[in-house]
């Protein structure tokens, strides 16, 4: 046996070895080294019940994932099928799930517990998409399947976490009524959905694209998607296609309206109007004072009022003759706008102007009268006298034609009160230095265009990205059509077959069971090269059937 002093030895000489070895530890510590980022949701390890129960008679479900989780839009994401009408509890315990019952099961019933993207890991929110719990209160598990693809009408791309909802048909009144559905699914990466464990019955089917996770259509901005007919489910059904697309809205209404800072109107609508009209009903003697300007969608308009000696107007807004709504804008009637007179250029930032084309000069506010004299053009530091200058009907856009030359330098100068505003306001000094840009560097581009059926019509439309249409022509039959003077660089085409021959693409809308106009992409992306006059030979298909 070791005596005391030995033993109190030991406990020191531990101690100090401890001590030396905490240090040098410390000395050496270093910062996490850096690795891949966690791509990985959660995984479930341990159900119990185990998934897929028959004769469930269970309170409670602890379902057990291999890591710890939180729940994100458990209200919205979370559904049950059937419903029932007091909702489960879920609780987070550790890395478990726990759902209480807080309502009776039916008998003989497969239920369906759909976690949408609710379930997703702490540091990278890596959500479990698609993960269900299923369980039937008698023998039999309902097997049934629905699957398919939802597309993107205008991109003609398939498209992912795309929400597809399934109502049987006698609550299929719950999608008009915001209501959210028992059962749905989100599209894979390919656009790709199922629909599992699903009764015999018959339903409807719609897709959406969501700008808020409640699995509701409840948003103008929201894509939705459908097919018109019933899915009559006594077999699994395949190949379901969902076009999704942006619903015009029913009903018209402002989304903005307002005095901008240099004091002209401002009226945002919630859809394109085919012949807008806007009318100034109070004062009524103030309504031949205003000048309009639409945008190219027609969906929103600029109104400049010559005079601003009011205190509140009262204004109209039709379509096609019909009154669709009246705004009241108020303001102070002295109030002081900033009214500076501005102007822009069509040309590049490389100080180029396309060859063959005017230089327009874009003003803030509508110009009312032009003293020509005080506006000069250079040609080589040699002032010219051989150009015009002309207004526009908006008398926001003044053209400026002359014949341009190559290979000399221009200069624009206008002079300190050359243009007067509506409100009575005169420009200061201002002026641009450009060149004529080479005409190698613009190409002709005839598209050879086939139709698969003569005398309907066909929208082609050339574009350089989705958002900017260069160009649309209508034809009815098999034609060329000449792009002349296109920049060099990358073009595509579309195509729309325009039902109506309204000469543009229409919305589908759901509640009248009218699908979107079909959109055909030609595949091929055609490139204008310098001193190169490009030929292209196009076969439109023959129109899809939509279901």
């Amino acid at each position: 046996m070791l005596s005391n002093k030995k033993v109190a030895v030991l406990i020191k000489n531990f101690a100090f070895v401890t001590a030396i070895l905490l240090m040098w530890s410390c000395a050496n510590m270093k910062r996490p080294e850096g690795g891949p980022r966690d791509l990985t949701p959660p995984k479930l390890v341990k159900a119990t019940p185990p998934n897929m129960t028959r004769n469930f008679n269970a309170k409670q479900i602890t379902l057990e994932f291999d890591e710890f989780f939180k729940l994100s839009n458990q209200y919205q994401e979370i559904s049950m099928s059937p419903a029932q009408d007091k909702l489960p509890e879920y609780n987070i315990r550790g890395t478990s799930l726990v759902i209480d019952f807080k309502d009776t099961l039916q008998k003989n019933t497969t239920y369906v517990i759909n976690f949408g993207k609710s379930i997703a890991d702490v540091n990278e929110s890596n959500a479990l998409k698609n993960f269900t719990y299923v369980f039937s209160t008698g023998p039999h598990i309902d097997s049934l399947s629905i699957s398919g693809s939802v597309t993107n009408t205008q991109t003609q791309q398939k498209e992912k976490d795309i929400a597809v909802l399934l109502y049987p048909l006698s609550k299929d009144t719950a999608f008009y009524k915001k209501k959210k559905p028992a059962i749905f699914a989100l599209t894979d990466s390919s656009g790709n959905f199922s629909l599992n464990n699903l009764k015999e019955d018959r339903y409807r089917i719609y897709a959406l694209k969501e700008a808020s996770p409640n699995k509701i259509y409840d948003n103008d901005a929201e894509l939705v998607g459908f097919i018109k007919d019933t899915i009559n489910l006594t077999k699994d059904t395949a190949n379901i296609q969902l076009r999704i697309f942006q619903q015009e809205p029913t009903n018209f209404r402002f989304v903005d309206r307002r005095f901008d800072t240099d004091g002209k109107i401002l009226l945002a609508f919630n859809k394109p109007l085919q012949k807008p009209s806007i009318k100034i009903i109070n004062p009524v003697n103030l309504d031949n004072q205003k000048i309009l300007e639409y945008s190219s969608k027609r969906d929103t308009a600029l109104m400049y009022m010559r005079t601003m000696d009011f205190d509140s107007l009262s204004i109209q807004v039709a379509d096609n003759n019909k009154p669709l709504d009246t705004v009241v804008l108020r303001k102070n009637r002295k109030e002081n706008f900033q009214k500076v007179v501005k102007l822009s250029f069509n040309i590049g930032s490389d100080n180029k102007l396309k060859p063959g084309t005017d230089l327009l000069i874009t003003a803030n506010l509508p110009v009312e009268t032009i003293n020509s004299a005080l506006v000069t053009l250079k040609e080589d530091s040699a002032t010219v006298s051989g150009f015009t200058l002309t207004k526009d009907s908006t008398s926001r856009k003044l053209s400026v034609k002359y014949r341009w030359k190559q290979n000399a330098t221009y200069q624009i100068n206008i002079a300190d009160n050359a243009l007067t505003d509506l409100f009575g306001n005169k420009n200061k000094t201002t002026g641009k230095k450009f060149e004529i840009d080479k005409p190698e560097n613009y190409s002709i581009l005839t598209l050879k265009i086939t139709v698969p059926e003569p005398n309907k019509n066909y929208v082609i439309q050339l574009y350089r990205d989705e958002k900017t249409i260069l160009r649309s022509d209508v034809i009815t039959k098999s034609t060329s059509v000449v792009y002349n003077n296109y920049i060099n660089g990358k073009y595509r085409v579309k195509v729309i077959y325009d039902a109506n021959k309204n000469g543009r693409w229409d919305s589908g809308n759901v509640k009248e069971g009218r699908q979107p106009e079909n959109i055909w992409l030609y595949d091929k992306e055609i490139t204008l090269r310098p001193n190169w006059d490009a030929e292209e030979a196009i076969s439109i298909p023959k129109e899809p059937v939509t279901p």
